[in-house]
């Protein structure tokens, strides 16, 4: 069942190191839980969620910047990380305190800059979540980082360079870093994804 809510948050989140930058701005319901919020990140960014995540940010009942995530087995180095499933974005994030940082694949490590840009009343008739704007393909998976990917893009761009033709046929065929529609943006069921991740 689907919790009530009357506000929704709306986020800003910016691949970075990434020029020009890869972004989106989503709106989310306000009960998300930071479990939630990684879902349609990754679902609005294009990742595929095939790796483990991270979120960096200040708890404001401390002041100090706590881990929320997925919790490794105890005597694992990530056994501080919270339980993202059972800590709520509102408890953490205000206008007071708006960023945080958010770590996908520890290999690659994807690290993007989330911000709170506003906190708005939920519009009658809309499905949340959403994306409502964006710039930018998704770099694609274990594509090795943001320099990685500036490798990929520099041999897919030249059709002289000793990579292109594998790195053509990696990706599929094509790839454009400049594509990104909004209306292909499709947002996954957190719980489900939970379910089917976690079991």
């Amino acid at each position: 069942m689907k919790k009530k809510f009357e506000r929704v948050y709306q986020f800003r989140v910016t691949l970075k190191d990434t020029k020009p930058p890869i972004w989106r701005r989503i709106q989310v319901p306000e009960t998300y839980t930071f479990w939630d919020l990684h879902v349609a990140i990754q679902d609005a960014m294009g990742w595929a969620d095939y790796h483990l995540h991270l979120f960096d940010v200040v708890d404001p009942s401390t002041g100090m910047k706590c881990e929320i995530g997925t919790p490794e087995e105890e005597g694992d180095v990530y056994e501080e990380t919270l339980p993202g499933w059972k800590q709520k974005i509102a408890d953490y994030f205000s206008m007071e305190n708006p960023k945080a940082d958010y770590v996908y694949d520890f290999g690659d490590n994807w690290e993007h800059r989330i911000e709170l840009e506003k906190i708005l009343p939920r519009e009658k008739g809309v499905n949340y979540p959403i994306c409502i704007k964006g710039k930018r393909a998704c770099p694609p998976e274990d594509c090795g980082g943001v320099w990685g990917y500036a490798e990929f893009l520099e041999a897919i761009k030249d059709p002289e360079h000793e990579e292109h033709e594998e790195m053509l046929e990696w990706i599929g065929g094509e790839f454009d870093p400049e594509h990104f529609d909004i209306n292909e943006v499709r947002f996954d069921d957190p719980d489900k994804r939970r379910k089917l991740t976690l079991g």
